[in-house]
């Protein structure tokens, strides 16, 4: 009988890296393969993004509702709870024998302590990653340390979750999904773009997205409105933005980017563009601005500029094409004539991609092949380093 892996996804991001990695697991014929849509979504707010599994012809094995119509910091810990029950009813009645889940946020966090108290070995994706300036950083490091099997998107990332206390045999660095995405996919030519989402963009563009940085407090909406003020001297451009995550203060700043982009003709909100189109618009704009991480790990491949803004993935390895500024006006104002700048420009063009050679989902399928292959001992020994 076939081992099941189930696949937990919970933001469009998320789901970008994981489908990949979704479609390898079951063009292999080896595994059975369970997908969990939970939190944003199944959002109005944020787009409800389950559809684009759908459209992609996946079968959402369960919606698991967990997402409050709040992003209070009270509202998160609600909806974490709501997560965990919601996620231990699943496991109990499914019983996969593997649980596979990706990066570093709360709902992420939730999920995975209902799994490891059902006894599932854990698969995570990206662990010993930092980024200084959100909770992530925590989550992050917490699922590592619940989890049986690890994929890293780089050595040195490798090498921090074994410092964790993790078995050098079950720690792999693979890289990551975002660039098989990148190099891979055929994508939308700008007129081809231009038709899908309605806009012009034959003439200079650029992308944006900003979320808020969680460790920081009462911030989001003093960086989001300077970032728009910035934005507002380039009255030749088109921009293109997409919507923060369910994070706190996520929402504040969808209203804001709301209101600003119903006045001003240039600046376009999306909730989603989904994969394809996202990457389309990023591989013939300008630049990247904001503080995502596909700015640091998708946009290098496409050798532009990414602007990142103040702390959200401090920390993070970055390609010679990223400029980094503080989240004020005048200092935006800054990179963005530097990204802007023939110099600079001949840089981005140069650049070479850090993470990976984008061949990520075929390796990871190798090594759950052969890991769960043979009994899995779920008494893990505290792997310790000479100090």
């Amino acid at each position: 009988m076939k081992k099941t892996i189930a696949i937990m996804t919970a933001t469009r991001a998320e789901y970008g890296l994981l489908k990949p990695i979704i479609k390898a697991i079951i063009s292999d014929g080896t595994f059975n393969v369970k997908i969990i849509a939970s939190a944003a979504h199944l959002s109005l707010d944020f787009g409800m993004t389950y559809r684009e599994i759908e459209d992609d012809g996946l079968k959402i094995d369960r919606k698991i509702e967990t997402l409050l119509s709040s992003d209070s910091p009270s509202a998160v810990s609600k909806s974490m709870g709501l997560t965990m029950i919601g996620f231990a009813d699943y496991l109990e009645e499914t019983k996969p024998d593997a649980f596979m889940v990706l990066g570093d946020r709360y709902e992420a966090l939730a999920a995975t302590c209902a799994a490891y108290n059902a006894r599932i070995p854990i698969i995570h994706l990206y662990g010993g990653d930092t980024t200084e300036g959100a909770a992530d950083e925590a989550y992050r490091h917490s699922l590592s340390k619940m989890a049986y099997l690890h994929f890293t998107n780089t050595e040195k990332c490798r090498k921090r979750v074994i410092q964790l206390g993790e078995s050098p045999e079950r720690v792999f660095a693979v890289g990551e999904i975002g660039i098989e995405n990148a190099l891979n996919n055929k994508l939308l030519t700008v007129k081809q773009l231009s038709k899908e989402l309605k806009i012009n963009l034959i003439n200079n563009y650029a992308v944006a997205t900003f979320h808020p940085v969680t460790l920081e407090k009462n911030t989001s909406e003093k960086h989001i409105k300077a970032l728009l003020k910035a934005l507002s001297k380039q009255k030749d451009m088109q921009f293109i933005f997409t919507k923060a995550n369910a994070d706190s203060d996520g929402r504040l700043i969808n209203k804001i980017l709301e209101d600003y982009c119903s006045e001003h003709e240039n600046f376009h909100l999306f909730n989603s563009l989904g994969m394809l189109r996202y990457l389309s618009s990023i591989s013939h704009a300008k630049f990247v601005i904001g503080n995502s991480s596909s700015g640091l790990i998708e946009t290098p491949s496409f050798k532009i500029p990414t602007i990142n803004i103040g702390d959200r993935q401090k920390g993070r390895l970055m390609a010679s094409s990223v400029i980094c500024c503080k989240p004020t006006q005048r200092e935006i104002e800054k990179a963005i004539a530097k990204a802007l700048s023939v110099e600079f420009r001949e840089i981005a063009s140069k650049t070479v991609n850090p993470y990976g050679d984008g061949k990520t989902s075929e390796k990871i399928v190798r090594i759950i092949k052969r890991v769960f292959n043979k009994p899995i001992d779920l008494k893990k020994k505290f792997y310790d380093l000479k100090v």
